[in-house]
């Protein structure tokens, strides 16, 4: 016999997105149920950099919702212990080109409200040991970003919706069908008011009809993970450097880019065609993170490609400075993103059901702020 039981709302996919969401609804109130296929949290939201990235999102609506996200980080961490440290970020340039596009992105930042600054070379002790000094032509500082642990983060957050704001979360729970006002798993059937579904790069499983209609793809990202560093060395601030500045939103408004992305598919063709760019953190174990690449399909084999983790080592060998650089651990992750430029996907495939997916790569950075704006709606 199907149990029945009834909450305010269902929550579907307990990655960033789901939990994000789970904990807007039981902030508000709404009695939540949160259900998630897997023992825990295994797919994007846990193969990543831990990094929240407000610097990396276009002035305006989407760095607002960032901000907004990185205040609930710091709740979240100051009510749970998570790991959440304020690290900040430099983007280092060794290049003209690059230099130019920093300084034309720094100009316009007090009317775009960033909080950053460019860095002269001889400062730059001030904020890191950890690069390589020579030929640096300057950096920009932004103290807005944060790292936190994504292995843990996930886990630590579903704890803290179950023991401390009465959600019933359902892990081992794969959604079998949803009828509104019915969601069904093998076990039980729930009435609720509303679903969200983020089942991220799960298109196939609910409402594959409106998935496929949607503007979307996956991505598939190759990362590493080196040994903790001795001595209790520390990273400092995240690190990344030029190719960084043709991959984020930020920048696109700046003249000076199209000349550097001329350069890069001129001078660094592979990197542009695996969509490679660096970006550097450092977990509280003190291992570093090192990544991405970014190549597109509907699918992609199980297999990763060593000549992208060689390239993705080469830049980075560019202007890390660290004492140790061996590899403990390669992985790769996927993620929905969308097709036509857009920054979520927001669907409702029936009354009272609402997909959120499609965070394209900056679930960490932005997920409590959507939330936040889909809860106040």
């Amino acid at each position: 016999m199907m149990q029945q039981q009834q909450a305010d709302v269902a929550v579907v996919g307990a990655g960033i997105v789901g939990l994000a969401m789970a904990y807007k609804l039981a902030s508000k109130g709404k009695k939540v149920v949160l259900f998630e296929r897997n023992s825990r949290a295994i797919s994007a939201s846990i193969r990543n950099f831990g990094l929240v990235w407000p610097i990396g999102q276009r002035a305006g609506k989407m760095y607002q919702r960032a901000m907004h996200s990185r205040s609930v980080w710091k709740e979240l961490a100051a009510a749970t212990g998570l790991q959440c440290q304020e690290t900040g970020s430099l983007h280092l340039v060794y290049e003209k080109d690059e230099l130019a596009v920093l300084e034309e992105f720094a100009a316009a930042a007090p009317a775009n409200g960033f909080d950053c600054q460019l860095v002269a070379p001889e400062n730059i002790g001030q904020y890191t040991r950890a690069i390589k000094t020579a030929g640096l032509q300057g950096a920009l500082w932004s103290p807005t970003e944060m790292t936190v642990n994504p292995r843990q983060a996930s886990a630590t957050i579903a704890r803290h919706l179950e023991e401390k704001m009465n959600v019933a979360v359902r892990f081992n729970t794969a959604v079998n069908g949803i009828s509104m006002p019915y969601v069904e798993t093998k076990d039980e059937k729930w009435k609720v008011d509303q679903v969200y579904v983020c089942s991220g790069a799960d298109f196939e499983t609910l409402y594959p009809a409106a998935y496929a209609a949607a503007p979307l793809t996956k991505c598939k990202l190759q990362m590493m993970r080196t040994v903790p560093q001795p001595g209790d060395w520390q990273l400092g601030p995240a690190l990344c450097a030029g190719l960084t500045l043709a991959h984020y939103a930020s920048f696109n408004d700046c003249a000076a880019l199209a000349p550097l992305k001329e350069r890069f598919a001129a001078e660094m063709p592979e990197y542009v065609k695996w969509g490679i760019h660096l970006l550097i953190s450092q977990n509280g174990a003190g291992e570093l993170t090192i990544g991405d690449s970014h190549e597109y399909g509907p699918d992609f084999e199980p297999f990763d490609k060593a000549f992208i983790n060689d390239l993705i080592l080469k830049y980075m060998h560019t202007f890390l400075e660290a004492p140790t650089y061996t590899i403990q651990e390669q992985w790769h992750g996927i993620y929905p993103k969308l097709t036509n430029g857009g920054t979520e996907l927001i669907m409702s495939p029936e009354k009272d059901v609402t997909i959120v997916n499609a965070l394209s790569g900056a679930g960490m950075t932005l997920s409590f702020g959507l939330a936040e704006e889909l809860t106040s709606l």
